[in-house]
């Protein structure tokens, strides 16, 4: 269905045999796969043909993509602001019309994010939906998976059901679903939303604005909507992909030592990074299990929820994209994190915590379905009054991604989709 198509792919996770595989790191700045991976491999078997390589922060740990050795990636709508992260690249090749359709991965909303930044279509399918291997078979246990930013409801379809299918060795295998047609259902949904930010952190009114305005639009539709509660507890939740974050980090970089034969320091990384890989290391073995047992429980309780709705709609993103200038740290948490490794796991925890807090503040929302594994997408339906874009997300239960198809094709055949520029000038 794509044959011939060009596509650039994420300098994260994406690999192609001879290509630069930095990860956004300068540690790897000259580093080359020596393989293809299976998720680039189904790329190029259903017709697509990579073609470069798109930016990304530091091994994907950024919601803008400012990487030491790329600089800043910035937004089409507004060179002035990011593109976001972590698929930044991906997104603005997109948003810039150089590309329909870019590779992508989320693993706490990184395809999400730059797509609510950029106005582009941003789904993160099902846990186990996608080819993995044999560069990593768990992908933060889970919580990331690969796939593709658009600009149509027809490709991220067409994209979803020709892509999906994962190895048999895999460990997450997601259940089937049968192809629907690529025109919306009749049916209509039971909604719930929210707007409230699942950490207490501040949403902007047009973030807002936002859902109330799909709310409408959806209840004109037919839709039954209603609001509800945020369904689950997100700063524990988000405490414990900290928790994750700091041990897979701690994990990846004893490989790395062991293959370099020596130590890695400070030096060697970005400092957010080196932040992540001092607090993984003081982490124990129970701690990281209780993080993933909190994953589970708020799986479960997402799982209940999806017995009394269809879909669970929110802000993709608490703000439009940021300045590029925007300091999402300060001097003080440097200076923290310069000491890191001096902490006890306690105040390191905490150091973490205020790492990402302002960063945090801008995407509350997206992290849910990675650590339920969990569906959801962001759809470009809002512009703020400066003309920045602005998505809304829609989660679903596990393998029902065509609610989420239906839903987008309801937006994009009532035009109440507002694409960047480049393809609207067309």
């Amino acid at each position: 269905p794509f044959s011939g198509l060009p596509i650039p792919l994420k300098m994260l996770g994406q690999t192609k045999k001879g290509w630069l595989n930095t990860a956004g790191s300068r540690l790897f700045r000259d580093a080359r796969s020596p393989f293809t991976n299976h998720f680039v491999q189904r790329l190029e078997a259903i017709g697509l043909i990579p073609i470069g390589q798109s930016t990304a922060p530091e091994f994907g740990f950024k919601n803008v993509s400012d990487a030491t050795i790329y600089g800043d990636t910035r937004n089409p709508a507004d060179l002035s602001r990011s593109a976001g992260g972590s698929s930044g690249g991906a997104a603005a090749l997109v948003a810039a019309g150089i590309f329909p359709i870019a590779g992508a991965s989320d693993g706490g909303g990184s395809i999400r994010i730059p797509a609510s930044f950029n106005g582009l279509i941003g789904l993160k399918p099902t846990r186990g939906t996608m080819p993995v291997g044999p560069d990593g078979w768990r992908g933060w246990q889970g919580a990331s998976i690969s796939f593709g930013l658009t600009v149509s409801m027809r490709d991220t379809k067409t994209l979803f059901y020709t892509m999906r299918g994962t190895e048999n060795a895999a460990p997450y295998q997601a259940p089937k679903t049968e192809w629907a047609h690529h025109e919306p259902s009749n049916r209509k949904l039971r909604i719930a939303f929210s707007t409230t930010s699942p950490v207490g952190s501040l949403v902007s009114k047009e973030a807002i604005h936002a859902v109330e305005e799909a709310v409408i639009f959806l209840t004109a539709q037919g839709h039954d909507v209603f609001e509800i509660k945020y369904p689950v507890n997100g700063d524990q939740l988000i405490r414990s992909y900290y928790q994750m974050n700091g041990a897979e980090t701690a994990a990846m970089f004893e490989n790395i030592s062991t293959q370099l034969k020596r130590e890695l320091t400070i030096n060697d990384m970005e400092l957010m990074t080196w932040g992540l890989y001092q607090y993984g290391q003081k982490l124990s073995a129970s701690s990281y299990i209780h993080s993933l047992n909190t994953w589970d429980a708020a799986a479960v309780e997402m799982e209940k929820q999806f017995e009394n709705f269809d879909l669970f709609l929110s802000p993709a993103t608490a703000h439009p994209a940021p300045k590029i200038e925007t300091d999402l740290q300060s001097d003080a948490i440097r200076a923290e994190l310069a000491t890191i490794e001096q902490r006890s796991k306690e105040e390191a925890a905490t150091i973490i915590y205020q790492m990402f807090e302002k960063s945090l503040a801008l995407s509350p929302y997206t992290q849910l379905a990675n650590l339920t594994g969990q569906p959801a997408i962001s759809l470009p339906t809002f512009t703020t009054k400066e003309d920045l874009p602005l998505g809304i997300q829609f989660m679903a239960a596990k393998g029902n991604e065509d609610l989420l198809f239906q839903i987008g094709y309801e937006f994009e055949h009532a035009q109440r989709f507002h694409l960047p520029k480049a393809y609207l000038e067309r």
